[in-house]
């Protein structure tokens, strides 16, 4: 039975891959307020599967684009843009998005700056002519970081199977959030870095060990909140890594950092019952052990799955 058990997730897995986030950016900056003269950076995943995505300017502005080059897993393309009048109280859109990629639009105006966040359903924005006083599209960011890094949810969904009692979820969780928003920090602002292909690499790891705790039925971590510390440390470098390669134009590095991990911990406390339900649920049927079993398999073929074509990855 085991063996078929292996055999359908190994089908499965082969067809599952952790969506890496990997958000457009389209960076605005005025150069000369009197004639409306703006300089443009329009960054796209290149890896993106379907049509890359346009940016529709107002259509009193004309655009003059350069040639676009590759630059890690962006497509860069640099864009001359003259406008009859002022971007504010336009409309500007942005075409062709694809439902995992959401573009974060950021205008540098020389007394402030405004951003916001374009996505599939959403694919127009006005400019407004009052003054943005928070980057709350990093909000935004955090949140749709999270629900899209499938091996983070994965993390977190092995992390409660790995526990119980009220307080030591709450310590682990705590604990977890306190130690990625340290390596966040320090990554964006240069102190701490690794090269993201390591470690991603290492977050399927911690994947694939949570998995063989899972398997332990009657054994429970003792300390799990020190796992998750030092764990937590780890994928506080993979949440940076996205925001790293977008970058941050504005001048408020510390406020969109902050609201990026707001998001971040919002979307966790939104999926944390998840699993505390099923365990909870299977407890009351007495299929507490098979649910055990089937999360070991799962969770641990696909971050076995991703550490071998990350490493692949890695080499190539």
């Amino acid at each position: 039975m085991k063996k078929i058990l292996y055999l359908c997730l190994f089908i499965f897995i082969s067809e599952v891959q952790s969506h890496e986030f990997n958000p457009a950016h389209l960076v605005i900056n005025e150069v000369n307020s009197d004639t409306f003269n703006y300089d443009a950076t329009w960054m796209y995943p290149f890896k993106n599967i379907g049509a890359r995505a346009e940016v529709i300017f107002p259509e009193n502005c004309v655009s003059n684009s350069e040639k676009p080059y590759i630059q890690g897993k962006y497509l860069i393309e640099k864009i001359d843009l003259s406008c009859e009048q002022s971007l504010r109280g336009n409309d500007l859109s942005i075409i062709n998005l694809s439902v995992l990629t959401d573009a974060l639009v950021t205008i540098n105006f020389k007394n402030d700056t405004f951003e916001s966040l374009v996505n599939l359903q959403k694919s127009s924005i006005n400019i407004p002519v009052d003054k943005q006083y928070y980057p709350t599209s990093y909000l935004n960011l955090g949140v749709n970081h999270l629900f899209d890094g499938l091996d983070h949810i994965l993390f977190i969904f092995g992390l409660l199977f790995c526990i119980s009692g009220f307080v030591n979820i709450i310590k682990t969780i705590t604990a977890f959030t306190i130690a990625h928003s340290i390596t966040l920090g320090l990554s964006v602002f240069n102190i701490v870095a690794l090269p993201q292909g390591t470690v991603e690499a290492l977050i399927a790891l911690t994947i694939v060990y949570l998995a063989l705790e899972i398997d332990k039925y009657d054994l429970k971590i003792k300390t799990p909140w020190i796992m998750a510390f030092g764990f937590g440390l780890l994928h506080g470098l993979g949440f940076a890594s996205a925001l790293m390669d977008i970058g941050i134009a504005n001048n408020n590095i510390f406020l969109s950092l902050l609201f990026f991990n707001i998001g971040i911990e919002l979307a966790q406390i939104a999926l944390i019952p998840i699993p505390l339900i099923i365990i909870y649920a299977s407890k009351k049927i007495n299929h507490f052990k098979s649910v055990k079993m089937l999360a070991s398999y799962g969770i641990g073929g696909m971050g076995f799955y991703w550490f071998i074509d990350r490493v692949i990855g890695i080499i190539l």
